[in-house]
C-alpha cells in the first residue's frame, strides 16, 4: 500500500498527465475536496468519490492545462494521515498560450492508501481573467 507521499506524487503526475479519472480514483468512496477560497462557480466542497469524479471531468474540459504541480515544501504533522504541502501550479490557459503560477497550501488526510480529505487553500488572486481569453 503506499503511503502519503506516494499517493500525493501520483497525484501530481496525474494531474499534470491530464487524467482526471484516475485523480478521482485516489479518493476513499466517502472522500471530500473542500475548497474554502474557491473561484465564484467553483463549488466550496465536493463529497465522494462520484461527485468528485464529476467536477474532475468537467475542470479537465475547461481550456487550462496544468504543465506542473511544483512542491516548494512538504509538512508532515504529528499525524502520520495528514500532509501538509506548500505548492505553485503552474497552469496553461490553451485558447491564449498564457501560462500563469498560483500559490497554494494543501492539507490532506490520507488513510490506507486513498485520500479521504483534500482541503485546498487556493490563491485566487493569481488566476488571470480567464472570461477574456
Amino acid at each position: 500500500m503506499e503511503g502519503p507521499l506516494e499517493v500525493l506524487e501520483r497525484r501530481r503526475r496525474l494531474l499534470v498527465a491530464g487524467d482526471m479519472d484516475a485523480f478521482a480514483d485516489l479518493f476513499a468512496a466517502d472522500g471530500v475536496i473542500e475548497m474554502p477560497f474557491a473561484l465564484e462557480g467553483v463549488p466550496a466542497r465536493l463529497e465522494g468519490r462520484e461527485a468528485i469524479r464529476e467536477f474532475s471531468a468537467h475542470a479537465g474540459r475547461m481550456p487550462l492545462e496544468i504543465t506542473d504541480l511544483r512542491t516548494v515544501q512538504i509538512h508532515r504533522t504529528s499525524d502520520p494521515e495528514v500532509v501538509i504541502l506548500e505548492l505553485v501550479s503552474v497552469v496553461r490557459a490553451t485558447t491564449t498560450g498564457e501560462t500563469f503560477e498560483v500559490p497554494c497550501i494543501q492539507v490532506f488526510r490520507i488513510r490506507d492508501g486513498r485520500i479521504v480529505l483534500f482541503r485546498d487553500y487556493v490563491g485566487v488572486g493569481s488566476v488571470p481573467d480567464l472570461t477574456a481569453a
